[in-house]
């Protein structure tokens, strides 16, 4: 499965998402501004992209790094279960 597909189907081709629709799916604990603190401090590793070199500028993430950062967070906890399980084979 291609994760980058899915979220590629899931917003309509769009390759930059806004941060208020990728908060309402992935971190709905965060809003918008929390959500961008965080990634500014590096408690959450995901690159802002600003669409103008303005403050005030539309910010989101770009579809293919949320790709990336999902499968990650999917590595890490297959990683995890297989630890806690004492299976051998990560998926």
């Amino acid at each position: 499965m291609n994760t980058a597909f899915i979220l590629m189907a899931q917003y309509d081709g769009q390759a930059i998402i806004p941060l208020e629709l990728v908060c309402r799916d992935y971190f709905t604990h965060l809003t918008p501004k929390m959500f961008e603190r965080k990634v500014m401090s590096s408690q959450i590793k995901l690159p802002i992209t600003r669409l103008e070199p303005s403050q005030k500028s539309a910010k989101g993430i770009h579809l293919t790094d949320l790709a990336v950062y999902l499968d990650q967070q999917r590595a890490a906890a297959v990683k995890e279960h297989n630890q806690l399980n004492g299976l051998k084979h990560v998926v």
